[in-house]
């Protein structure tokens, strides 16, 4: 269940937050719940750091070395047990991990600590809302993955995460699209056929088609 030291916010949905705290115990469990989202990070973090090779952000004298992404700054808002926190930081670049559960982020801190050479992570137990307020145009790069189909307000997440980054730098989206695929393998076949993901885990209805991310952004501008 959410605890009181979780941040109370309006983006937060305490169902979602109850869920999640429940299933922390298994967030870094590989053959676990959350298999599907270790398997993604093979295609994720590369595209990534390609992607901010190819815009020009990493540092030239960086790029062809096993830490590309070195003397970047980058934000993962909604960074749970820190999935992509910790490969991203692997790549040379310093990372914010933000989240408003706290019985997640002690999980995120407990695995870090299991690798002494990531010293370039810190965990913030925050909401981003507060944090842009805080930290405006701060980053080089936001990333926002599997965390808008469990929000309030997405849009207000949304916006608050473009007012963390430095002036013309990206953002990095991941959630399900809302479509009639998405419910049959996201949902039915993931959760109720397979039972690969803990029934509950996702609702149809709070999935976001690339359109409405895209006039987030455009009203962001």
């Amino acid at each position: 269940m959410s605890t009181n030291s979780d941040i109370s916010t309006p983006t937060a949905n305490l169902k979602e937050l109850a869920h999640y705290s429940n299933l922390s115990r298994v967030w870094w469990d590989e053959g676990g719940s959350f298999t599907a989202l270790h398997y993604m990070n093979q295609i994720r973090i590369p595209w990534i750091a390609n992607t901010l090779i190819e815009l020009g952000i990493a540092k030239n004298e960086f790029v062809n070395t096993d830490k590309p992404l070195q003397g970047l700054l980058i934000l993962d808002a909604g960074c749970g047990g820190g999935f992509v926190t910790e490969p991203l930081a692997r790549l040379g670049c310093t990372v914010v991990g933000l989240d408003i559960c706290s019985a997640i982020l002690e999980k995120a801190k407990e695995h870090v600590a299991l690798d002494p050479s990531l010293t370039n992570i810190t965990y913030v137990l925050q909401c981003v809302e507060e944090h842009a307020e805080k930290n405006p145009e701060k980053y080089d790069a936001v990333i926002a993955f599997e965390v808008l189909a469990h929000l309030n307000e997405p849009e207000l997440f949304l916006e608050s995460c473009v007012k963390c980054l430095k002036p013309d730098k990206p953002i990095f989206v991941a959630t399900f699209n809302r479509t009639v695929a998405s419910f049959l393998l996201g949902i039915i076949f993931a959760e109720y056929i397979w039972g690969f993901i803990p029934r509950g885990t996702h609702n149809w209805y709070r999935f976001s088609c690339p359109e409405e991310i895209e006039r987030i952004f455009e009203k962001s501008k």
